[in-house]
């Protein structure tokens, strides 16, 4: 009898406990970048994009610095569920995966007392079979008519559903709040990760955006119509820019491979200039249009909350899995280290601890988000995680004396889809530091390796590549000794890459010996490209011609 009661009460205590704590809903977007979030102040901000989407901002905190670890959907949303960098949870591309063992966060939170749900975009490969609850889009997922599977008789991932005449903003929102007003046991908090599709290339909007913005001129970056001399290095544009047409993908020609003149300026006789101006236009509208339904489907998970008496005890976060190229520099997509890449856009409301909007300009990366999470629902951070919870920094406003003091970046997919090199670096307050070690996972098709250095506190626009400049040197020299230490400090160092490390190793110091090697690899990857039909369009002309 006294076990029996000492069990119950026990279970009461738990119980209690859980029913005390906070929900936690986690809203992600899929390339939704600073720039198209109002709040950040962008020169797209004047357009009002993301009214709702603010509304988090003015109750709660917007981080300035909160960084991706590996622009590319598939292992920033690894960094996420694991709290793990990708060289540790080995998710380096977009064909990994993250089994149900170490899907880390919603076994976490269920720890918690938690009933956890994923909807929306998972694009993690295995079944997320570690939530209570989910029904995600198969892989990227569609626009219009979008399939998605749940847990059923059959298995993964043949329990499949479609959202027929929907757009999948509208969908992933409707199953949102299905599943909180008829799946969720109110005796529990719950955890909810919604993740919308949008604004994912190649930005398919609902119908009833078609009009929106149609006859407003979008304000431009400065640095989309030139590459002036001291922007980027060798890595970027090629020996005397050979390689300018051949590194990034573009909004305008530059890039006769893949450029979004392609869809959105098809008319040949069109000068450069009026067919990039054309193409950019289009393809932020299109872009916006995407957004604005997910701020429209934003606004009405808030509403249920607010009406169902939630809203003021749920931590709501709103996040992208990564930046985006909105045109700067001439570049589409994301892959990059540059700003506007890396930077992610995070914004959290919890009235109950963290202040009306306070803003901070503490580094953060997404493989801090797990432990944040776990800390706000009691949780410690698991030994396995290599994050660290930022929660007395949102709540507070201060960083602890041992804060992170660099966020570490790496890109691994070289030339894969948009023709980027291979890097690594570190971004600080003040400046950022990228190495192009420039070559694939076994240490091939390699292009030009080099340094970029950015001062961000002069240049925030990164205009200007300061890695030659004298006045530089000792900041170049204090910041490669910090990546050195950082990569040692969170183990990546190579140990699965033997052929990379040669590589990185050659380069490194960067002397006149490495210069000249470096040029003339450029020469090397111009000639093979101007012999490539798949980088070199006129080639296929050419031989459609002779058949």
């Amino acid at each position: 009898m006294i076990l029996r009661l000492a069990a119950f009460l026990a279970f009461a205590s738990v119980a209690a406990s859980a029913a005390d704590r906070p929900n936690v809903l986690y809203i992600m977007s899929d390339d939704h970048t600073t720039q198209a979030v109002g709040a950040y102040g962008s020169r797209l901000a004047g357009l009002n994009p993301t009214p709702n989407i603010d509304t988090l901002a003015k109750d709660g905190m917007l981080m300035k610095n909160c960084f991706v670890t590996n622009s590319i959907c598939t292992p920033s949303r690894a960094c996420v569920i694991t709290g793990q960098y990708n060289h540790v949870n080995k998710v380096y591309t977009l064909v990994e995966a993250i089994e149900p063992a170490r899907q880390f966060l919603p076994i976490e939170m269920k720890k918690a007392g938690y009933q956890t749900a994923m909807v929306g975009k998972w694009h993690l490969k295995e079944e997320p079979a570690s939530f209570d609850y989910y029904k995600v889009l198969p892989g990227q997922g569609k626009y219009h008519n979008p399939d998605f599977i749940t847990r059923g008789e059959k298995p993964w991932p043949d329990n499949v559903v479609t959202a027929e005449g929907m757009h999948s903003s509208d969908a992933i929102a409707d199953i949102s709040l299905d599943w909180l007003a008829n799946g969720w046991d109110r005796k529990k908090p719950f955890f909810l990760m919604h993740h919308f599709k949008a604004p994912h290339d190649m930005f398919e909007y609902a119908e009833r955006y078609a009009d929106y913005l149609e006859e407003t001129d979008i304000p431009e970056p400065d640095n989309m119509w030139s590459f002036p001399g001291k922007f980027g290095s060798i890595a970027t544009r090629g020996a005397n820019d050979e390689l300018l047409p051949y590194i990034g993908t573009s909004i305008g020609r530059r890039n006769p491979r893949r450029n979004y003149t392609q869809l959105w300026a098809k008319d040949e006789t069109l000068s450069d200039e009026t067919a990039k101006s054309k193409a950019y236009q289009e393809y932020l509208k299109a872009y916006l249009r995407c957004v604005k339904g997910v701020d429209d489907n934003m606004g009405r998970l808030i509403d249920y909350l607010k009406k169902e008496g939630l809203y003021d005890n749920t931590i709501i976060i709103y996040t992208g899995d990564q930046g985006f190229m909105l045109g700067e520099h001439d570049y589409m997509d994301k892959r990059w280290m540059y700003e506007e890449s890396q930077h992610m856009p995070f914004l959290i409301r919890y009235p109950k601890t963290i202040p009306a909007g306070s803003t901070t300009d503490a580094i953060v990366e997404n493989v801090d988000f797990a432990p944040t999470i776990l800390d706000f629902v009691g949780l410690p951070t698991p030994d396995y995680m290599q994050g660290r919870s930022f929660k007395s920094i949102v709540e507070t406003g201060t960083e602890p004396a041992d804060w992170k003091d660099a966020a570490y970046y790496r890109y691994w997919m070289h030339l894969a889809h948009h023709d980027n090199p291979a890097h690594f670096g570190i971004r600080t307050k003040t400046h950022k530091l990228i190495f192009y070690y420039a070559c694939d996972m076994k240490g091939e098709k390699q292009t030009p390796p080099a340094w970029e250095l950015y001062d961000l506190a002069k240049d925030p626009f990164e205009t200007t590549n300061v890695y030659d400049d004298p006045a530089y040197a000792n900041t170049v020299a204090t910041l490669k000794a910090r990546l050195k230490e950082r990569r040692e400090e969170i183990g990546d160092t190579e140990a699965d890459f033997p052929e990379i490390k040669k590589v990185v190793d050659e380069f490194w110091d960067y002397d006149e010996a490495d210069r000249a090697k470096a040029a003339q690899i450029s020469h090397e990857v111009l000639a093979a490209r101007k012999a490539d039909p798949y980088f070199y369009p006129e080639l296929k002309k050419a031989k459609k011609g002779k058949k």
